[in-house]
């Protein structure tokens, strides 16, 4: 699984999980492809081509629960191929700008990084987060508390898409901290659509719901993205 998102950030142009609308200059997101005519866009399916306003009406609207969320019933950071790397290193290699030295124990220096969320380039790994697009507590609220371990393992380190997990800036993403769209959005405003398509991309993949003020908060920024499409797998 790792192996493969390695060689993902290679050939990224050749890949797409999200919009290609209102993108950073220089983020992981300029991999993508222009999105394709709205009119030859298949309605979804196994793996899903939606446009976002149509990706949106996909989400099930269900009152989100707090009740019971821990972090720890999210195990975070497993090196599930046993190759060293963990899942925070793994994405800071796979979205490298310029590629870090890989020392003994998977110990990174150097490199350098786009943080799409504030878009600035950051080349210094510890001043990096690797975010949860749809935080922890908010996968808890709209449908993980239901989960097994296991399979909120599974989510909290997800290397088999591209953009469930992205590295950015320390600031932004604390400010972030676990709230949804209607109560935070990047503040680059290039972000805008990218991080959009980005949480419902993960919503869907794994069939997590949205309350009624995430849903309005999402139709107003789809208003701004007619281009933006949303390109998902289901998780297994």
């Amino acid at each position: 699984m790792f192996s493969v998102r390695r060689l993902a950030a290679l050939v990224c142009p050749l890949l797409v999980l999200s919009a290609v609308a209102c993108t950073p200059g220089a983020s992981h997101e300029d991999a993508k492809p222009a999105s394709a005519d709205p009119s030859s866009l298949p309605s979804g399916g196994k793996n899903g081509s939606l446009r976002l306003t149509d990706a949106i009406e996909r989400l099930k609207v269900s009152r989100e629960v707090r009740a019971g969320y821990e972090r720890d019933k999210f195990r975070l950071w497993t090196d599930a191929d046993h190759d060293g790397c963990d899942t925070r290193k793994e994405v800071l290699l796979a979205e490298a700008l310029k590629k870090p030295r890989q020392g003994k124990g998977c110990k990174l220096t150097g490199g350098s990084w786009r943080s799409y969320y504030d878009d600035k380039t950051v080349t210094d790994a510890r001043k990096l987060d690797i975010d949860h697009v749809v935080p922890l507590a908010e996968a808890w609220d709209s449908g993980a508390s239901k989960w097994t371990p296991e399979r909120r393992e599974q989510y909290a380190n997800d290397l088999s898409t591209e953009r469930s997990l992205v590295a950015v800036s320390l600031g932004p993403n604390r400010t972030k901290g676990d709230k949804d769209p209607a109560e935070w959005m990047p503040p680059a405003k290039d972000a805008t659509c990218t991080y959009a398509t980005d949480w419902i991309a993960a919503k869907l993949r794994w069939k997590l719901t949205a309350d009624d003020a995430e849903i309005k908060a999402l139709r107003t920024v789809a208003a701004g993205c007619k281009r933006s499409t949303v390109t998902f797998t289901p998780a297994p």
